[in-house]
């Protein structure tokens, strides 16, 4: 048994963060859908509409590039990025199940997992400095020493009842 099952602080610390890792899967999952959706359509037609709805200005330079590079994606890219897709969201989901549960395999999950993304995430907020790219640094980090902190203080509690019994 999980040496914090019984502990309601801990419950609720790592379903919080089961609940991120699968908010994370479905929002891949959901713009996943939504590209492929995108297949064999006017991605002309497709943008003018999607801008539309946003009350986007259709001739900003940043909309023109983001409409050239979709409509430069082949099929054959766009599986491939849904393959991958797949992938990522699947490993969130079977990431959020574990955490749900207390499951350690998911607490070191959880940490290894979110501590690939911090150089990356650090490079992004140096390269340029917004709240947005902070927040997503911060959390990301707080997450993995929560996680790293629950699985030291569980193996340190594991040495210490192993020796007084």
């Amino acid at each position: 048994m999980h040496p914090y099952v019984h502990d309601p602080e801990h419950i609720k610390g790592v379903r919080t963060v089961a609940s991120i890792e699968l908010t994370k899967g479905l929002v891949v999952v959901l713009a996943g859908l939504g590209l492929l959706s995108m297949r064999h359509r006017n991605i002309w037609g497709v943008a003018e509409s999607f801008l539309e709805f946003f009350h986007v200005n259709p001739y900003h330079h940043y909309v023109g590039v983001f409409i050239d590079l979709v409509s430069r994606i082949s099929d054959v890219r766009l599986w491939k990025i849904a393959l991958v897709a797949s992938i990522y969201a699947i490993l969130r989901f079977v990431e959020a199940f574990g955490l749900w549960y207390a499951l350690p395999w998911a607490e070191w999950m959880a940490a290894i997992t979110g501590g690939i993304y911090i150089p990356f995430e650090a490079a992004d907020l140096i390269r340029r400095v917004t709240w947005f790219r902070l927040l997503v640094l911060v959390i990301n980090s707080a997450i993995v020493l929560y996680m790293l902190y629950l699985r030291f203080d569980a193996e340190e509690k594991r040495r210490a009842a192993h020796v007084h019994s």
